[in-house]
């Protein structure tokens, strides 16, 4: 901008809007600043938009009463979506002549959404709309964006009663990750280690890169995958697994595709990732798929589709992999989530219960934006809920990757600080569109008897709702990694056939002290005098009801007895030393048998069981403390009998 524009544009902003004080006419305007403009209008014709900008900076600069020339150069710069220099041309040429600016109040209006100032821009549209009485589509334009500023206002107030709010403050991530070149679509495994992003390597090709974070919380330079997965053909809208070992993506126009884009898995190996493997036909069709996301278990694969059958445009779908290796047919999410618009880009969270996506349906600020849904305790979905600006503008918002604290978002930008095209970007998010605070478990399966290890599949149900949360099976090792979203109880089991099951709790409603924890777990084949304590049967003080929260592992034990129909089992009750040995005696003797009696009430044939109390006489841990005390109030399962 030459030196006189610059001081142009200041006085126009510093400038009230007023009633105009004169009236501007366009006969009037320099005829060099008119010729400008003429091939700032066939530049702009030609998409040479920077070519068209320079050229009206110089007519507003030869004539600075130029109304035209600020308009357009207002509306091109509306196109780039600078919209702070929009205003500043807006409000000059309003100045010159307020009533020659009417017509343009739109677009006015429009640029000072964009920088975030929804009241001035529903004042403006409804001023436009009341005095200059569009018609036909304009009027629909103007009453869609009323919606929008409407609804843009009336969420800042929402948003204003929030506790702790944080401020929007995107950090680059750096020269490490960024390029002059695009990054875009980051995602990364639970620990926050490692975060793979897409890189637009030339015009036409796009390749996955990875970068590792350093102690001092940087990045290491971005290196391409190893292995066979990047190749000379697009690879995009990537997602990795939580556990870092599947990564799933979108391929277009390739020799095995279904349809124009298909989804694709790759898995880690010693030599780097595997080939791409195509989903398949239940996934893929004929038509468009994109934007996959596992959930944090891999059992639940969200998706992007226009398939036929949906409710309009793209539509979410999920996938579930069954215990025969296979997938799904793919299920919609359903008119809470889907409309007659698209909806697209969805992202899981770690907690397995959250779920972000775009939508250009739902209530918000004018074109795609970004929302969040949560599992209800019926495992639907809530109704979604705007993220609020500035994270959702009235542009289009792509997917967001946060990480399993729930506290930071990356995404993908281009800002005054990118290295070149989108850079990948962090943010801190707002508590109330944060998703369930969530910690992770790492271990191994083992046979107890040998020490080796084995597949097996573990679960972690909701105590209150006996909602299983996650379901992950161990690789072939017995390795396995499971997500814990804090703030509920958890019944925590890990079964294999011929084995008995192996059960804990993880009691999270307070959080927990470490963002991760390792359990190493062994199982013990099913033989005669092996037994397990029953850590997740649970009674009120010193009464021998069952509570509903041991349905969960009361049902898992029915289902142990059911598959192995010869064996016989002990149920023994134990406590600790507080209270008189007899009552104690007697508590535990009635406490086991409630836990027969739930079994004969599910069918499991009374001569198979058997139980007894022992009371205090059997501690298996120093009864000084509660927490020794608590482990010896405990409920145990032995087989006596093939």
């Amino acid at each position: 901008m030459n030196k006189r524009l610059a001081i142009a544009c200041m006085v126009g902003f510093l400038l009230p809007v007023i009633s105009a004080s004169q009236v501007y006419n366009p006969d009037k305007v320099s005829r060099k600043a008119m010729q400008l403009y003429e091939k700032a209008f066939q530049k702009a014709n030609e998409n040479q938009t920077k070519e068209a900008i320079a050229l009206l900076q110089e007519a507003t600069g030869v004539d600075e009463n130029y109304a035209d020339a600020w308009i357009a150069l207002g509306r091109l710069q509306l196109e780039l979506k600078n919209y702070p220099y929009s205003v500043v041309c807006f409000k000059r040429a309003q100045y010159i002549d307020l009533v020659y600016f009417k017509p343009f109040w739109l677009s006015y209006a429009s640029g000072l959404a964009g920088t975030g100032d929804f009241l001035k821009a529903l004042e403006i549209t409804e001023k436009f709309i009341d005095q200059v009485k569009p018609m036909g589509s304009q009027l629909e334009l103007a009453l869609n964006r009323k919606r929008a500023y409407t609804f843009a206002v009336h969420l800042e107030k929402e948003l204003q009663t929030e506790k702790n709010p944080v401020s929007f403050a995107p950090k680059n991530l750096g020269s490490s990750v960024n390029s002059k070149m695009s990054e875009y679509l980051p995602s990364q495994t639970v620990d926050g280690t490692q975060l793979f992003f897409t890189r637009r390597v030339d015009s036409y090709n796009e390749d996955f890169y990875v970068t590792n974070r350093q102690k001092a919380n940087n990045w290491e330079t971005a290196q391409p995958l190893k292995g066979s997965l990047n190749t000379p053909q697009s690879e995009g809208a990537m997602m990795i697994s939580q556990d870092g070992t599947w990564l799933v993506f979108t391929g277009c126009y390739r020799a095995d595709s279904y349809g124009g884009c298909d989804l694709y898995i790759s898995y880690k190996t010693n030599d780097g990732w595997s080939a791409a493997k195509n989903l398949g036909n239940r996934i893929n069709s004929d038509q468009w798929e994109s934007q996959p996301c596992l959930s944090p278990d891999k059992r639940e694969l969200y998706f992007a589709s226009r398939r036929p059958g949906g409710f309009g445009g793209s539509d979410i779908y999920v996938s579930r992999l069954q215990d025969n290796g296979q997938w799904s047919d793919p299920e919609n999410l359903g008119v809470g989530i889907n409309s007659p618009a698209d909806e697209q880009s969805p992202f899981i969270h770690a907690d397995n219960q959250t779920l972000y996506f775009t939508s250009a349906y739902w209530p918000g600020y004018g074109d795609d934006d970004l929302f969040m849904v949560r599992k209800t305790a019926t495992n639907k979905w809530s109704a979604p809920k705007n993220l609020g600006y500035p994270i959702n503008t009235i542009d289009r918002e792509g997917t967001l990757f946060i990480t399993a604290d729930g506290k930071i978002a990356f995404y993908a930008s281009e800002r005054k600080d990118s290295y070149g095209g989108l850079d990948l970007y962090s943010f801190e998010l707002n508590p109330g569109i944060r998703p369930y605070e969530t910690r992770w478990v790492t271990g191994k399966v083992t046979n107890k008897k040998t020490g080796i290890g084995i597949a097996a599949t573990l679960e972690l149900t909701d105590l209150q709702n006996q909602q299983v949360i996650s379901k992950v099976t161990t690789d072939s090792l017995g390795n396995y990694l499971l997500t814990l979203p804090t703030g509920r109880d958890y019944a925590f089991t890990v079964n294999q056939k011929g084995f008995l099951f192996n059960s804990d709790q993880y009691f999270l409603k307070n959080g927990m002290a470490d963002s991760a924890a390792v359990k190493n777990i062994e199982l013990q084949p099913i033989e005669k005098n092996a037994s397990v304590v029953l850590k997740n049967i649970f009674f009120e003080t010193n009464h021998y009801a069952l509570t509903a929260t041991s349905m969960v592992e009361l049902d898992k034990l029915v289902l142990l007895l059911a598959e192995n129909p010869s064996i016989q089992i002990e149920i023994s009750g134990h406590t600790d030393i507080i209270g008189k040995a007899e009552a104690n005696l007697l508590l535990s003797e009635n406490r086991a048998k409630s836990v027969v009696d739930y079994l004969v009430s599910k069918r499991i044939d009374a001569r198979r069981l058997f139980y007894k109390g022992f009371g205090l006489t059997r501690p298996i841990a120093d009864n000084a403390t509660e927490a020794g005390r608590a482990m010896n109030r405990r409920t145990e399962m032995k087989i006596v009998g093939l």
